[in-house]
């Protein structure tokens, strides 16, 4: 279950589609991205009383948006995050406010259906 819970966010927040993964970028893989988002997992699969994302979840949203610098970088964690996403059981609303809560300020949707080679 723990798996689960890291593993989707993603699906949010970032944002395509290939069967493997691939590194995210030099700076970090897919798998490290993934597991980056671990605390923000009971809020994106709805675990009973989660209403909100925590302030760990928002600092790890907040850091790896950081490090996802370059057109290229935001590109891949955004197929990173498609591939992996649907599996996991993130409720999409959930994903879609995430930027929002955490204080992103994304210009791309969230959405399982984005296209990543359209991200700046």
């Amino acid at each position: 279950m723990e798996h689960k819970i890291h593993a989707w966010w993603i699906l949010v927040l970032l944002l395509a589609s290939t069967t493997t993964l691939k590194p995210a970028s030099a700076a970090f893989s897919c798998g490290n991205a993934v597991s980056a988002l671990t605390p923000c997992g009971p809020y994106l699969i709805a675990v009973s009383g989660t209403t909100s994302p925590s302030t760990q979840c928002c600092q790890s949203v907040q850091s790896l948006n950081r490090m996802a610098v370059t057109p290229q970088d935001r590109r891949a964690l955004c197929q990173c995050f498609k591939q992996t996403g649907p599996s996991f059981g993130v409720v999409p609303s959930r994903a879609r406010q995430l930027p929002l809560l955490c204080k992103l300020g994304l210009n791309t949707a969230i959405s399982p259906n984005v296209n990543c080679n359209s991200i700046k």
